[in-house]
C-alpha cells in the first residue's frame, strides 16, 4: 500500500516540475543572455577575456610573498600552484554572485514588462563566470606543466567537482539577487561577507593549520570540501576524501533545490519590488 506524500512535499515536487519545463521551453534564452552578458563584460576592454585570469595571477604571487617568504607553510606542493588553484576555484563562485546579486535590479525594465523565468539573469551571470574559469585553467595547466605535475586517472571525477560547486554557486546566485530585489542594502554586505568567508575557506591556507575543533567548524562550509576536492583530483592525483566530498556535494544540491523553489514561489512579487 503506498502512502500518500505529505501536502508540503507534494507542492515542492510541482514547483521542481514547473522550473524544469520552464528552463527547458526557455533554453535558448538562457544562452542568448549569457552571449549578451559575455559580450557586454569585454566589451571596450584592451585584455579581453585576459581579465579573468589578471586576479588570480595578481593574488597567487601576492599570497606567495606572503607565504613563503613571511610566514612559510607547508602545503604539501609548490605553494603557487596550491594558492592559485583554489584563487581560481574560489574566483568562480565568487565573481558569479558579485554579478548575480545585482542581476534582477540591473534587469528592472525586462523583470517588470516581460515575462520568461526570471531565474535566468543570476543563471546568467554563474555560466558567464564558468566560462572565465575556463579560460583561467589554461594558467593552472601552465603551472602545472612547470612544475611537473602529472593527470592521473582521478582527473575522470573533476566533472563531479564542478558539478557540485556550479550547484552550490547557483543556489548563493539565486538566494543573494532575490535578497537584494526585497532588500538593497544586501549588495553592500556582500563584499564584507565575501572576504570573511574567502578566509574561512582553504583557499590560501589549509584548514588544519587553525586547529583540530576550529577546523573541524571550518570544514562545515561547502566550499571546503570542494576545494579540497579540486586540488585532490587535478593536483594530487587522488579521489577526494569520500565523507567531505560527500557532504559538500549534498548540502549543494539541497540549497539549489531549496534557493530555486523559494525564488520561484516568490516571483510574483517580484515587479512590485524592482
Amino acid at each position: 500500500m503506498n502512502t500518500p506524500l505529505h501536502p508540503s512535499l507534494m507542492r515542492v515536487a510541482r514547483d521542481i516540475r514547473e522550473i524544469v519545463a520552464e528552463q527547458v521551453a526557455y533554453r535558448e534564452l538562457l544562452a542568448r543572455m549569457t552571449h549578451r552578458d559575455l559580450l557586454l563584460r569585454y566589451k571596450q576592454t584592451i585584455m579581453g577575456v585576459g581579465w579573468a585570469v589578471l586576479m588570480p595571477v595578481v593574488n597567487t604571487i601576492v599570497f606567495s610573498v606572503i607565504f613563503m617568504r613571511v610566514a612559510p607553510l607547508d602545503t604539501g606542493m609548490p605553494y603557487p600552484l596550491y594558492a592559485y588553484s583554489g584563487l581560481l576555484a574560489w574566483n568562480f563562485f565568487a565573481s558569479s554572485l558579485r554579478f548575480a546579486v545585482t542581476s534582477l535590479t540591473a534587469n528592472a525594465t525586462l523583470v517588470t514588462k516581460v515575462y520568461f523565468p526570471r531565474e535566468i539573469f543570476p543563471l546568467s551571470a554563474v555560466t558567464v563566470t564558468l566560462v572565465d574559469s575556463i579560460v583561467g585553467s589554461v594558467v593552472l595547466a601552465g603551472l602545472m606543466i612547470h612544475y611537473r605535475v602529472a593527470v592521473t586517472p582521478a582527473i575522470a571525477m573533476l566533472p563531479l567537482v564542478v558539478l557540485a560547486e556550479t550547484a552550490f554557486t547557483c543556489a548563493m546566485a539565486l538566494a543573494l539577487a532575490m535578497a537584494n530585489l526585497f532588500y538593497r542594502d544586501v549588495k553592500y554586505l556582500f563584499e564584507i561577507v565575501m572576504t570573511v568567508w574567502m578566509f574561512a575557506t582553504s583557499v590560501v591556507y589549509p584548514v588544519d593549520l587553525v586547529g583540530s575543533r576550529w577546523g573541524l567548524v571550518l570544514r562545515l562550509n561547502p566550499m571546503v570540501g570542494i576545494i579540497e576536492a579540486f586540488r585532490s583530483v587535478v593536483l594530487r592525483g587522488q579521489v577526494p576524501d569520500a565523507t567531505q566530498f560527500a557532504m559538500a556535494a549534498v548540502v549543494s544540491f539541497a540549497a539549489l533545490a531549496a534557493a530555486w523553489v523559494t525564488f520561484h514561489r516568490l516571483e510574483c512579487r517580484f515587479a512590485e519590488s524592482v
